[in-house]
């Protein structure tokens, strides 16, 4: 990093231009050109419906995806579904609360005084969570250190801070916010954004910078940095054509739960937020991030997919019902639409100063707080993850023990990344070690 300053200064190029510029080999980037694994952590809320959910094995041990999951039939091969995990954690909390916060903690809440739906008051998380786990044991090290460790992106989370909405923790009483304006996470990333009123492109201002640079770099490198600074540039684009036409953020919800949100442009701010993060871990700024759609107990009205009562009313419905079965039905196809558009840029990125694709080295994992939303359940959680990152077996459905803790999962994410944790949350639920994966 220091050379890769100290020659930028050499050309009279501003520090402004470096976040374009971390992660090329030409300039000092990936000397050893070690292997980069990445996890990216999708939550969705109110849980799923289990038969249309769940594949099917044929008798050539074919995985069958159901209605949920056919916009992830590209992915098949290289998806691994975890059936029969469970969120064994107990103690203070509604079910929600529980699920959310203890979700990547594997802990208890604290004691606290905000009241659920249920159960007793709770506050929050009492410990990390893995992700978090993840990213300090990267960032330990300079051969796996990035400019942030982890990114926490959000789509549509309420402007409020409880137990329902957050699931990433640094720490017992450290909740992390993720964010969820995509000009926060353009400010973070490249720390330009101008007043939305007189907004001035990044690109404007460091142009000239990158175009001295490029000249010294390899043909590789200069496609590299074409394609960052294009996707950058297409994103600024449609930022202000979003502006123009109204306001880009949701509209916050009062306290009362029972507001329904009403998020128009919530599939703009999806695919606005996705592309800012792929490109982010593409240039190497973090290998470690999460994206969380709404919250948990999420009333969103999806209108843009014809629905108009809140996801949580419908989720609480009977199965009987059929008109809300079928607009869940909706709702967590479109969810797994939003995987695969993720899974997808990452196949078509080739991995930078590597072999293949990001992809390849990258495992998005989907998660819910609950199992089921009619019932709260915190058993057989859906666990998905699609891609090659954490050198798992892919392309099958693993069937666990009735009530296997989650914890155990937990505990495997860390050791795919070469921190073996002896436990994780509540050691109670560790004692049979991490689940064997590979």
């Amino acid at each position: 990093m220091t050379n890769r300053r100290q020659f930028l200064r050499n050309l009279g190029v501003s520090s402004a231009a470096l976040p374009f510029l971390t992660n090329l080999p030409s300039l000092g980037a990936d000397a050893i050109r070690a292997r980069k694994q990445r996890l990216i952590i999708m939550f969705t809320p109110n849980g799923t419906l289990p038969d249309e959910f769940w594949p099917s094995v044929d008798g050539n041990g074919e995985m069958q995806f159901p209605a949920i999951l056919k916009p992830l039939e590209p992915f098949k091969e290289e998806s691994l579904l975890l059936e029969g995990l469970c969120n064994m954690v107990r103690g203070d909390g509604d079910g929600h609360m529980r699920g959310m916060s203890c979700l990547l903690t594997g802990n208890v809440l604290h004691p606290g005084n905000i009241k659920g739906g249920g159960g007793n008051p709770a506050g929050w998380a009492s410990s990390i969570s893995i992700d978090q786990e993840i990213k300090n044991f990267l960032q330990k090290s300079p051969a796996t250190r990035t400019r942030f460790g982890s990114l926490e992106v959000g789509v549509a989370v309420p402007d409020r801070a409880d137990p329902w909405t957050r699931m990433s923790y640094a720490g017992s009483n450290q909740p992390v916010a993720p964010l969820s304006d995509p000009y926060e996470m353009l400010d973070k990333l490249y720390g330009g954004s101008k007043d939305r009123e007189t907004y001035a492109s990044l690109l404007d201002q460091v142009g000239r910078d990158l175009k001295k640079v490029a000249q010294k770099l390899s043909t590789e490198d200069r496609v590299l940095l074409d394609q960052h600074v294009n996707l950058v540039r297409e994103l600024e684009k449609e930022m202000k054509v979003t502006t123009q036409a109204g306001e880009l953020l949701h509209p916050e919800p009062d306290l009362d739960p029972n507001i329904e949100l009403i998020n128009d442009n919530t599939p703009q701010l999806a695919r606005m937020q996705m592309d800012l993060l792929i490109n982010a871990m593409a240039n190497d700024m973090a290998r470690v991030s999460s994206i969380q759609f709404t919250r948990s107990v999420s009333h969103s009205r999806m209108r843009w997919l014809g629905i108009e009562e809140g996801h949580h009313y419908l989720s609480h419905q009977p199965d009987d019902n059929k008109s809300a079965y079928n607009q869940l039905l909706k709702i967590n196809t479109w969810f797994a639409e939003q995987l695969a558009y993720l899974a997808g840029r990452l196949r078509d990125t080739p991995e930078p100063g590597g072999d293949g694709s990001m992809l390849d080295n990258t495992t998005i994992l989907w998660v819910n707080e609950l199992g089921k939303g009619n019932n709260h359940t915190l058993n057989n959680i859906p666990f998905l993850a699609v891609g090659g990152g954490l050198d798992y077996k892919m392309g099958r459905l693993v069937k666990f023990e009735e009530k296997t803790p989650h914890n155990r999962f937990l505990m495997s994410l860390a050791h795919s990344f070469g921190n073996h944790l002896p436990t994780f949350g509540q050691e109670k639920f560790c004692v049979d070690g991490p689940l064997s994966l590979s």
